[in-house]
């Protein structure tokens, strides 16, 4: 059992009562469950001598848990502040086994079969899969940069990086933690506001997966169902390209998750990103929106925008997916090219967050304050289609 002191460096008053120092702790939470270490039974002593010295005993999860340090620095500093405090001990020891059985069960709120939250009627958590015919258009750059936008925006968020073969999202959102595994629920690290869990968070170092289609459904099954993901406002899901064993899991799985298609301006892209998008006719999903990445390079030098790619991709995937569902399906917004985009994507800087008034950073703000509007509910909300060349 680890043990650290801490001095307040102020000189002492009344001795601090027992029911000060606890409501102290009522405001640590978990660095990774995001509640108070007092309601997740993890205080198991508080002790105050007469010169005011406290010493706390916090239980960690696991052993070896990697967030020690922070809990420790919290405690600390919010126990410090009582009046009368005048030196801080903390000590940490583990859960037993049945401690973490009932953490977890609490975490459930008593239940103890493992369910699908978001597949629950009366969930209030809206699902977004993002979806893309082809690979190469930018599919986990926008969902990465549109959670971290939404997030900053005030909703709690979570994303799951589906693209099981191709997982990129941990290092484009900055996300180097690793889940802290509580019993059989794994607590997923956060970045940039957003909880995150991915398949690269379980694998050695660029280790490739080499699975089929039963063990991808399980993967995407444990990530919705094992991890704790708390009372998110949206959960975006980060799907491999084309319309294969994901997409089919994530309509059986979650049948209430809406699809959000990417592509960009040139024909082959929009041809396949339009069958990406029709799936949703055999799965009885909704569409909500198509998002246009790449949509033309504004010049350095000039007010010209270059068309790159082409133009009108993001508009014939709309068209087409409105005549093949019978229901509107708006082009949410248009994507230029911006080097910062990338940049932010090897860096884990989100460029929504790290530019957000830059012509990429700009357009995927206002993309993300749609799906925001959403997602609390309002009404009047236009999801209208995106002038051309309107960054």
């Amino acid at each position: 059992m680890a043990t650290t002191t801490y001095g307040s460096g102020t000189a002492p008053t009344a001795t601090p009562t027992d029911e000060a120092v606890r409501a102290a702790l009522g405001t640590v939470n978990d660095p990774e469950i995001h509640k108070p270490i007092t309601d997740l039974g993890m205080v198991k002593s508080v002790d105050i001598a007469e010169d005011g010295t406290v010493a706390v005993t916090v239980y960690l999860t696991v052993s070896g848990c990697p967030m020690r340090d922070t809990i420790t620095e919290r405690v600390q500093t919010a126990v410090a502040a009582v009046p009368g405090v005048t030196a801080v001990r903390v000590a940490l020891d583990v859960m037993s086994d049945e401690q973490r059985r009932e953490l977890a069960a609490t975490l459930r709120g008593g239940q103890a079969e493992k369910e699908i939250p978001f597949a629950q009627p009366g969930s209030l958590t809206r699902v977004y899969a993002v979806a893309s015919g082809k690979g190469g258009v930018g599919k986990s750059s926008v969902t990465v940069n549109l959670a971290a936008a939404m997030a900053a925006d005030g909703l709690k968020v979570g994303v799951v990086d589906a693209d099981i073969y191709g997982h990129s999202v941990p290092r484009m959102l900055g996300a180097e933690g690793r889940p802290t595994q509580v019993e059989n629920m794994i607590m997923p690290p956060s970045a940039n506001g957003v909880k995150v869990i991915s398949i690269g968070m379980f694998t050695p170092g660029n280790a490739p997966v080499v699975w089929r289609g039963p063990m991808l459904h399980r993967a995407l099954q444990q990530f919705l169902a094992d991890v704790y993901w708390g009372d998110l406002d949206v959960l975006l899901l980060d799907l491999p390209p084309g319309t294969g064993d994901i997409a089919i899991s994530v309509a059986q799985l979650v049948p209430g998750a809406e699809i959000l298609v990417v592509t960009t301006p040139q024909q082959a892209a929009a041809e396949v990103a339009e069958r990406a998008g029709s799936i949703a006719v055999q799965t009885h999903q909704k569409i909500v929106g198509v998002v246009e990445n790449m949509s033309g390079m504004p010049c350095p030098h000039c007010d010209e925008i270059v068309d790159v790619f082409g133009t009108g991709g993001g508009d014939r995937v709309a068209e087409g997916l409105t005549r093949t569902t019978g229901a509107t399906v708006p082009v949410l917004g248009r994507i230029p090219i911006d080097v910062r985009l990338r940049e932010g994507g090897d860096d884990g800087r989100p460029v929504a967050l790290a530019h957000p008034e830059s012509p990429a950073g700009s357009a995927l703000r206002g993309i993300a304050s749609k799906l925001t509007s959403r997602a609390r509910g309002l009404s009047g909300m236009s999801l209208g289609i995106t002038p051309r060349n309107k960054f």
